[in-house]
């Protein structure tokens, strides 16, 4: 790879941003291109990607710029270059989305939020957290910075894998296997989804996994399929699930007839939970780049076959 000009294309929803980002680096023998038939490399949001890979004929490497690679693992879609993702720039995000939700719904603020509109004092019974337990649905860098986030706040933290071998880093009190999903769900208080999308996770949660839950709160912060969204508001009414933390869906945006809009169990957020902020993705494509360059194999690279 050395000596050589390797040209860049970046196709994002902030290409000014990443392009400023990416050029503040003065990356050696990267230049920038704005003809897609030049590129060798693309920095993109993978929905966008999808749309118009076949413009990139001397495509090699794609660095996304989320987690999330699902729209460019479809059957259809030409596999023939490396595919790799942004890691370890997440958990802190989702561990504030989620813990955030939690202590806010345990405590009342929105409940306290409505009563000071109407000037009314009135004095609600709380429950801390440590006492709780989280089930998280992955170990993986998020996950392990979550476990750790919410371990500090005296949660006992348990999470499902596909192997059932503890996380290497993270503060899991009981690492459960993914068949052992029933024992795990029944111990939760809180349930957060952190899976990616493969075929093994696909409507992983559904009418009989949520009916292991009693009163629990539903985070979904991984993908929208890990959800059989029509199994969510029977599992509430039948008191598995107590509230739902929805980040993700199937389809986004989510239509205006969706019936989660109007429940008032279901808290619906617009795929915020974590944002890919350009700077950080730019740190992650620079160092993999180096390694690009200098002919040594990428980091976070993505498996095709198994979709992460």
């Amino acid at each position: 790879m050395n000596n050589f000009t390797h040209k860049l294309y970046i196709l994002t929803e902030q290409n000014d941003v990443y392009r400023e980002n990416v050029e503040s680096l003065m990356l050696e023998d990267l230049v920038i291109t704005e003809q897609r038939e030049e590129a060798s490399i693309l920095l993109a949001a993978p929905p966008m990607a999808a749309k118009c890979l076949d413009d990139f004929p001397k495509l090699e490497w794609l660095q996304s710029a989320y987690a999330g690679v699902d729209a460019l693992t479809a059957p259809h879609l030409r596999k023939d270059y490396e595919l790799t993702n942004v890691k370890g720039i997440f958990g802190q995000q989702i561990s504030e989305y989620v813990l955030g939700y939690t202590i806010s719904h345990f405590r009342h603020f929105a409940r306290y939020e409505k009563q000071q509109s109407q000037h009314q004092w009135q004095q609600h019974l709380y429950q801390s957290l440590d006492a709780k337990v989280v089930l998280i649905l992955g170990t993986g860098s998020i996950s392990s910075h979550l476990s750790s986030a919410a371990a500090a706040l005296g949660i006992k933290v348990i999470g499902v894998n596909t192997t059932g071998i503890p996380a290497k880093s993270g503060k899991f009190h009981d690492t459960y296997h993914i068949n052992e999903l029933e024992n795990a769900m029944k111990c939760a208080d809180i349930v957060v989804n952190t899976l990616p999308n493969t075929a093994e996770t696909k409507g992983l949660l559904n009418a009989k996994t949520l009916g292991y839950c009693s009163n629990a709160l539903l985070f979904n912060v991984g993908r929208g399929a890990i959800l059989i969204e029509e199994d969510l508001i029977p599992a509430i009414e039948h008191g598995h699930i107590t509230h739902a933390f929805l980040d993700v869906f199937i389809n986004e945006p989510l239509i205006p007839e969706h019936p989660f809009w109007q429940h008032s169990n279901i808290t619906i957020t617009p795929h915020i939970a974590a944002l890919s902020f350009p700077h950080q993705v730019v740190e992650i494509f620079a160092h993999n780049y180096r390694l690009w360059r200098d002919g040594f194999q990428l980091e976070n690279r993505i498996d095709f076959d198994k979709g992460y």
